[in-house]
């Protein structure tokens, strides 16, 4: 059965959703207009999400906690947003439970939390991806340098938050970057290094909502990694995104399904790991075609935001048959559900504390939001933000805001969400002005 609205679980649905930033945020506030929903609530959720539905104070890796949590709700639905609950196992115990989940088990998972099986997988299944070692004592990885020439892709194996890939651009930077992720630069995550050869060409993320045999494609995004404007600076999290992206046509989208995503889910299903969730690929589109950077276990942050800022139709159907299973074969009803057809072109541009990526300022004054959502298209979704024992808003976190806004074309959508930005009170922030420059008419030195 198809859900719909105006069938008879409409306005039934109560939803359980793990996580607390802007990606979540989203998530919550798209599935709370669906007409099959009661109530969303989130753990630990956030002063936006707070909003929507109630929020439990309970950390996304505090799997005991969440596991009761889950029993003492009943929720019909649990959908896991951030990647250290699925590595840790909480698909798996919730399904054990009962319950229908979207989000994959901490096996399948592994695509994203171990990028050594990640690669393996993508040997073993005939996937295009950089050629690549893995390594956990020094001299073997500095020696491996030799395979390539600079620059060099230097990967934790673990998570990191998405900060653990380095790119050398020399032989004694790399040697250096060895040298301080095998000792520790990431936690454990980087107990284990990958080294990969470059591969020149434009980045873009494509998001597969999956069951483990059916695959729906939601539109292509581009995010922003680099800190600071022109593509300079640390990498962060993401500091801005937009759909649908351009470079990939309905020809590349044909080739990367017969040669990535339906090897990587049939291969995955054959070897005992079925994968149900969203499958994050992150792709280079280098001269030889598309190849895969990553595999993310999650829905990307800020991509998410703007994906569902741009959404027209209900996601929840979607998200339920891939929680519970039999989409191959419906994929296109479920499309349409969606309506992915009328997507909107979203620009989402990340307010960050100063000092993000590395230590920064916290407790600052947020003021302006309202204004900033005063303006056609736009929505904030709120991240690292909570609030004072007077109850105003505040900064807490590295990203903390995601203004997105959606239009008829990309270029009035960018401008739209930097004219919100400017109502948006937080001396404390920082943002891009340079966020969509592949796609803008003009940079932000010609505004």
């Amino acid at each position: 059965m198809i859900l719909q609205a105006g069938c008879a679980k409409s306005s039934s649905m109560n939803i359980l959703l793990i996580g607390s930033g802007g990606r979540e945020h989203a998530l919550a506030w798209k599935m709370n207009q669906s007409p099959l929903v009661d109530i969303v609530h989130s753990v630990p959720g956030n002063p936006g999400m707070d909003e929507i539905g109630p929020c439990f104070d309970i950390s996304a890796d505090d799997i005991d906690g969440l596991e009761k949590l889950t029993l003492q709700i009943e929720p019909d639905l649990v959908v896991i947003g951030p990647e250290a609950p699925l590595a840790l196992g909480l698909a798996d115990r919730l399904r054990a439970r009962g319950f229908d989940v979207f989000g994959p088990s901490a096996e399948a998972a592994q695509l994203e939390s171990s990028k050594a099986f990640s690669k393996a997988r993508m040997a073993d299944y005939g996937v295009p991806t950089a050629r690549y070692g893995c390594f956990q004592r020094a001299d073997a990885a500095k020696a491996f340098l030799s395979q390539f020439e600079p620059p060099y892709v230097l990967k934790a194996d673990g998570l990191a938050a998405g900060k653990g890939v380095v790119i050398a651009k020399n032989r004694t930077e790399a040697e250096s970057e060895i040298d301080a992720m095998l000792s520790g630069k990431f936690g454990a995550a980087s107990k284990e290094l990958i080294i990969e050869e470059f591969m020149p060409g434009e980045e873009v993320s494509l998001f597969v909502l999956t069951d483990g045999e059916g695959a729906i494609y939601l539109p292509a995004a581009q995010d922003h990694k680099r800190a600071f404007d022109g593509d300079t600076g640390p990498n962060t999290g993401g500091m801005g995104a937009y759909a649908p992206a351009p470079i990939l046509d309905a020809i590349c989208l044909n080739e990367i399904k017969t040669a990535i995503v339906t090897p990587m889910l049939e291969g995955m299903a054959r070897d005992g790991r079925p994968y149900q969730g969203v499958l994050y690929v992150g792709l280079m589109m280098t001269p030889e075609g598309a190849k895969v950077v990553e595999f993310n276990a999650r829905f990307g942050d800020p991509e998410c935001q703007a994906l569902m800022a741009g959404l027209s139709g209900d996601i929840v159907p979607a998200l339920l048959i891939c929680a519970t299973g039999g989409l191959k074969g419906q994929e296109a009803a479920y499309e349409s559900l969606l309506e992915l057809d009328q997507f909107h072109p979203t620009a989402c541009v990340v307010m960050a504390s100063q000092g993000y990526p590395g230590a920064y300022t916290k407790g600052g004054a947020i003021k302006g939001i309202q204004a900033a959502e005063r303006h056609k298209g736009v929505k904030v979704f709120q991240a690292g933000s909570d609030k004072d024992a007077e109850g105003k808003l505040i900064a807490n976190g590295g990203r903390v805001l995601a203004v997105t806004a959606t239009a008829d074309n990309l270029d009035d959508a960018f401008d739209t969400a930097y004219s919100a930005l400017e109502t948006i009170d937080f001396p404390d922030g920082f943002y891009r002005l340079d966020i969509g420059w592949r796609v803008r008419r003009q940079s932000h030195s010609d505004r």
